[in-house]
């Protein structure tokens, strides 16, 4: 089907987005303390639940008619469309020539309104939790018949980031085994993680997971050849070497098979899975051998009740669309052109990371789906860290600086309840390191938003200037019940939603990436310059060619 490029009616939209910048006239100069006032039910009218989730967006400079206005520029934009368009089979990923369906990655196994796809996904699933079970049993083995207790995972990108946000934030839920198991991550291409990492391993017992969707991703070769070597090297250049020791996760078995990877040792993807939103398939592997079957089940089942939100609430009430819309409501109207990302749980440190490729892979594109210049500036620049390590970097910058930032706040409401996460002798003090951790991500949203009002008001009058603060920065507060694998699910396709919602807006394809493609190819042109397989780099820029030539040891610099 060919891509509708223009599915609003323009004079509409213009009506719209004139009301939304009436608004904004308005909006620039109103405080949150004002709105606060005005309306005591704020929090309810600006809050949504969707068990064990809360999404509290009162703290936006928002009122019930920018809502309204948001609201219908989402209208305007045909969102509702394009949702459906999104869950089903169209390849709205004009560019590539492929649908964007990672929602099937999380359809039930008996799902009826699309049992094929759910048959495919489950095909690829119950081999993957087969191999899980196996490696836990202890019936894993190397070459020499060792169990394996070491796994490995070789990727970049989507096929690291993600397993690794997930994998360290459900530590806790982590799957007691025959052996002792851990999960290790390894991405960067200098070599310096890998030979770290190698020098803590045993080969006997070591099984590695190349990840990579074309399997043509030369960071990721790379450390699979180093690898390879590292194993012959302790091990002989047996072929049971290759069958005992690694796993592929790809769409392209031949390269798999040309690579070495044993026919069994093989995990499917599809074309119409993107990199960065792959963790639900078998890339997911690393996260599934952390938290186990039952674990990575109940990820999926939190992120399909999400879809099924996302593809039925009105609006209003409908959390990634409220996310999407506020995000470009700040960037768009308010000129707040970076958001952070704050969560309150250590757990959670690599989530920032992860929203970094899923927000700006995505959506930080120019060019509009009918190949015009975009109106509106697109996707902020997303940063983060966790909370309390924070607090004591940037939040100065936050509080005090010259910047706009929006803010989302992240935290579990409950820790250290169950027994298995804790020493029962300790039990109590974690509680309260929780109770703490709360306590200043409320204190903080609340300073940002307020300023001098979220302060004693008679020590306000003495304070020098240097020690007031303005508020008025946005933000959201996400409180998740517990972080555990069903929240999790619900927040990360939370986030995917919003960016989905935001590219209709911005009428852009968020499913291409042809910005890092061509930083890759070319990459692949100046290597055989650093190999000394060519030699006339006449034809690059000066500042290259003086580069490669320190490199390559003909000057000094």
């Amino acid at each position: 089907m060919a891509i509708k490029t223009q599915p609003y009616t323009v004079e509409h939209v213009d009506s719209v987005v004139g009301g939304l910048h009436g608004l904004k006239a308005e909006f620039e100069n109103r405080h949150l303390t004002e709105l606060f006032a005005e309306d005591p039910q704020r929090f309810e009218k600006f809050s949504v639940t969707l068990e064990p989730v809360v999404f509290d967006f009162s703290k936006h400079r928002v009122n019930q008619p920018v809502v309204k206005n948001l609201v219908q520029w989402a209208q305007t934009q045909d969102l509702t469309s394009w949702i459906k368009r999104l869950f089903s089979t169209e390849e709205i990923n004009y560019t590539e020539q492929r649908a964007a369906m990672h929602w099937a990655l999380r359809l039930p196994k008996d799902d009826q309104s699309h049992p094929e796809l759910a048959k495919q996904v489950h095909t690829q699933l119950e081999r993957m939790y087969a191999l899980v079970e196996k490696i836990h049993a202890g019936q894993c083995r190397g070459a020499t018949g060792e169990v394996i207790q070491d796994v490995v995972n070789i990727g970049v990108g989507g096929s690291d980031l993600g397993p690794l946000m997930v994998s360290h934030a459900l530590s806790d839920f982590k799957k007691s085994t025959y052996k002792p198991l851990n999960v290790h991550f390894v991405s960067t291409i200098d070599g310096s993680q890998l030979s770290d990492l190698l020098h803590q391993l045993r080969p006997e017992t070591t099984l590695f997971i190349i990840s990579s969707k074309s399997f043509g991703t030369i960071d990721t070769l790379s450390n699979a050849q180093t690898v390879r070597l590292w194993l012959e090297k302790a091990l002989g250049q047996e072929s049971q070497i290759l069958k005992h020791h690694f796993i592929g996760v790809s769409t392209k078995a031949d390269k798999m098979t040309e690579w070495g990877i044993a026919a069994e040792n093989q995990f499917l993807l599809w074309d119409w899975v993107g990199g960065r939103y792959s963790l639900w398939s078998c890339i997911g592997l690393p996260i599934a051998l952390t938290i186990g079957v039952d674990g990575f089940e109940q990820l999926l089942a939190g992120a399909y009740a999400v879809d099924q939100h996302f593809q039925t609430a009105p609006f209003e009430h409908n959390i990634p669309v409220l996310m999407g819309l506020l995000g470009a409501w700040n960037n768009n109207f308010l000129d707040i052109q970076t958001h952070a990302v704050l969560p309150y749980d250590g757990r959670l440190k690599y989530f920032a990371s992860y929203l970094q490729q899923l927000e700006m892979e995505s959506n930080g594109k120019s060019i509009q789906r009918n190949g015009q210049k975009v109106d509106w500036d697109t996707c902020p620049i997303i940063w983060g860290e966790v909370g309390p390590n924070a607090q004591h970097a940037f939040y100065q910058l936050l509080h005090q600086g010259s910047q706009a930032v929006s803010c989302d706040f992240i935290a579990p409401v409950q820790r250290y309840q169950a027994q298995q996460f804790t020493y029962v002798d300790n039990a109590e003090a974690l509680v309260e390191q929780h109770h703490l951790a709360l306590s200043n991500c409320l204190a903080q949203s609340r300073l940002l938003a307020f300023g001098n009002q979220a302060l004693n008001q008679q020590e306000v009058q003495d304070l020098p200037e240097y020690k007031q603060y303005e508020g008025n920065q946005p933000s959201s507060t996400i409180l998740l019940q517990e972080l555990n694998p069903y929240s999790l699910g619900m927040l990360i396709a939370m986030y995917e939603h919003k960016v989905f919602v935001q590219s209709v807006l911005w009428n852009i394809n968020p499913f291409d990436q042809w910005g890092v493609e061509k930083g890759k190819e070319i990459a692949n042109q100046l290597l055989p310059i650093l190999s000394g397989d060519r030699k006339d780099i006449s034809d690059l820029d000066g500042s290259t060619q003086g580069l490669l030539h320190i490199l390559l040891g003909k000057t000094n610099g």
